[in-house]
């Protein structure tokens, strides 16, 4: 999840890797604009006579009774505090204060159960973490010959470019049942380009939102990127999702259902915090949306140490978001990562956080340090394979931790033609195309196959539907040799388990024929 960090250099988050563009300054205009019925903005301004330190956004998690829910907000005030949105249903208050002592302070509020700062740098303050600049390689046009002959195979222009599609078999299942169109998959990114020609048609505006800065704007076009140039990343997802088979461009894995964009990135610096992260769960719930897709992990930490009041805070308020989504009938797909790390590991290393200020290196436990959303409970996690099948070597793994894998691309895995290009094809603003790579493209092609099985079983529990997904899916087995992606004579990852439950695929690569015909 876009999420993400960094396997070679110029690469960060769980976005595309060799896609990601440049850190900026990070501007201090955020949407605040009150019209989801789901946050309730209250609250009075911050005291200036106390405001001496760095404007902050925080997350203040309480119990969910009114009674409780008011008090605390009284004393965020009090604290010299102000309100920007309260998720009374999940006990998850968002709220901003320049008062160096506001966590400390609230914290030791009656019925608080956890609250820190979602975030090290001032509102103000600008990112200085240089992550690279963007390496975009458009999609090759297609003649009139070559499109002629893909619409006589059934085909969309560039289809036969798109060998992830029938590695899960999504162009068979097409053409069974291309998806309902009552089921929706939202994705939760940098925004998405709802007028490409490929999306228009699936594209379901009542279910789109901004949720930058923890409330929902849905004024029209709110949800798009901020940026096109830069922030291409949830137009490229949402096309790998539900591109539409119209005879333009390419074929989503699930070409018949309906997709919505939940934007939660900032501005110039497409950091996702937890308040808009938040935001964009509930908001989902709450509008009808059965799938999500999260191919992000939450700023500014990579991992969330519990034993850190400030990242307890995040994983507490993150984690209450998903868990209701899921109550309300949500299946949430979320990217395992770029860093080729074992999250089963003992320990892991860290050199990349905070992104939003100086990064420190430090050493964490990932079972206690969860990356935030992909290893919450009930989320489903999705490593990343290339056209031989092989785990990408990017992608991130561990036994118990990955449940399934999907296509992400692999520059060392090359396709025969006319294909050419290891990574993935979708689309990018503006009506156009590219090929990206990373765990963020694997986990909407689980997100489209979670939308089939949705449509195949529309009653279906989001439990039953990841049920469903690990059983369908189809496990290679651990590599019989060494697993030495790029050739370079090191071994660069053990995979460990059986044929049916390993590191690298988890319980498989998923399969879309099975989930509309089984």
């Amino acid at each position: 999840m876009a999420h993400r960090r960094p396997a070679h250099p110029g690469i960060r988050r769980r976005r595309a890797l060799a896609a990601v563009p440049a850190g900026l300054a990070l501007t201090a205009s955020l949407v605040l604009l009150p019209q989801a019925a789901s946050a309730i903005p209250r609250g009075a301004p911050t005291s200036s006579a106390t405001a001496d330190g760095p404007s902050l956004s925080y997350v203040v998690n309480t119990a969910t009774d009114q009674g409780t829910v008011g008090k605390v907000e009284k004393a965020i005030t009090a604290a010299h505090g102000s309100v920007v949105a309260t998720y009374d249903r999940i006990g998850v208050i968002v709220a901003r204060s320049a008062d160096p002592d506001f966590a400390k302070t609230i914290r030791q509020v009656r019925g608080v159960q956890s609250a820190g700062a979602s975030r090290t740098a001032p509102l103000t303050a600008a990112a200085t973490t240089e992550v690279g600049q963007p390496e975009k390689v458009a999609a090759p046009r297609t003649s009139e010959t070559a499109a002629a002959k893909a619409r006589a195979a059934g085909q969309e222009p560039l289809e036969s470019l798109q060998w992830d599609i029938p590695a899960i078999k999504a162009d068979q299942a097409a053409k069974v049942n291309p998806g309902s169109r009552k089921v929706t998959v939202a994705v939760i990114d940098t925004g998405v380009d709802d007028t490409h020609p490929d999306l228009a048609p699936n594209f379901s505006r009542a279910q789109s939102a901004s949720c930058v800065g923890g409330v929902a704007d849905t004024s029209p076009g709110a949800w798009r990127p901020w940026d096109p140039a830069e922030d291409y990343h949830g137009t490229h997802v949402a096309g790998e999702i539900a591109a539409a088979r119209n005879g333009v461009g390419v074929a989503g894995v699930a070409p018949g259902v309906k997709v919505s964009a939940i934007k939660v990135s900032e501005p110039t610096t497409s950091l996702f915090y937890a308040e808009s992260v938040v935001c964009a769960f509930v908001f989902a719930a709450d509008h009808g949306v059965e799938v999500t897709n999260n191919s992000y992990y939450v700023d500014p930490w990579k991992y969330n140490c519990v034993a850190d009041p400030d990242q307890k805070a995040i994983v507490d308020a993150v984690g209450r978001a998903t868990a209701y989504a899921q109550r309300k009938g949500v299946v949430n797909v979320a990217s395992a990562g770029n860093s080729s790390q074992d999250l089963a590991a003992s320990s892991l290393t860290d050199t990349s956080s905070p992104n939003d200020t100086t990064p420190v290196e430090r050493t964490v436990d990932p079972t206690a340090c969860p990356d935030v959303p992909t290893q919450l409970p009930g989320v489903v996690t999705v490593a990343a394979t290339g056209v031989t099948s092989l785990k990408s070597y990017y992608s991130n793994y561990g036994l118990g931790q990955i449940d399934v894998a999907g296509p992400g691309g692999d520059k060392y895995q090359v396709p025969e033609l006319p294909a050419k290009d290891g990574r993935i094809l979708s689309t990018m603003p503006g009506g156009d195309y590219a090929y990206l790579q990373g765990t963020s493209m694997a986990s909407p092609h689980v997100a489209g196959v979670a939308a089939l099985l949705k449509s195949t079983h529309p009653k279906a529990s989001p439990q039953e539907i990841q049920w469903l997904l690990k059983a369908q899916a189809d496990n290679p087995g651990c590599p019989t040799g060494p697993y030495d992606p790029d050739g370079d004579g090191d071994i660069d990852a053990t995979c460990a388990g059986t044929k049916h439950i390993n590191s690298f695929y988890g319980y498989g690569i998923v399969d879309a024929l099975d989930a509309v015909t089984k």
